[in-house]
């Protein structure tokens, strides 16, 4: 992949698994995290979606090793239910930037 062949996209609040192959869903979620942390973002939704379960444990995974989540849950039923995972980050300090 050369770099005209990269996307950025937007990082907002939201992030929706959807589109992101199983295979790639641990990387996108680490990069995803850092990039909203890093934009100073503290409530975010991640939607893995309900299926079996694979992709919310994989989400939670890298959740609970992440040092700066602060807390993260199955959101409520009009925000995905247990398809969508609400967390809270911790707000990144200037030393951190």
């Amino acid at each position: 992949m050369s770099e005209d062949d990269i996307v950025e996209l937007p990082i907002t609040s939201v992030f929706d698994l959807h589109t992101v192959p199983p295979r790639d869903v641990t990387g996108v979620v680490e990069a995803y995290l850092e990039a909203a942390w890093e934009k100073g973002l503290t409530e975010l939704r991640i939607i893995h979606g309900k299926g079996i379960g694979v992709q919310r444990e994989a989400v939670r995974k890298v959740l609970e090793r992440t040092a700066f989540v602060d807390s993260f849950r199955t959101a409520p039923e009009d925000a995905g239910g247990w398809g969508a995972t609400l967390v809270t980050l911790r707000p990144v300090r200037l030393e951190e930037r």
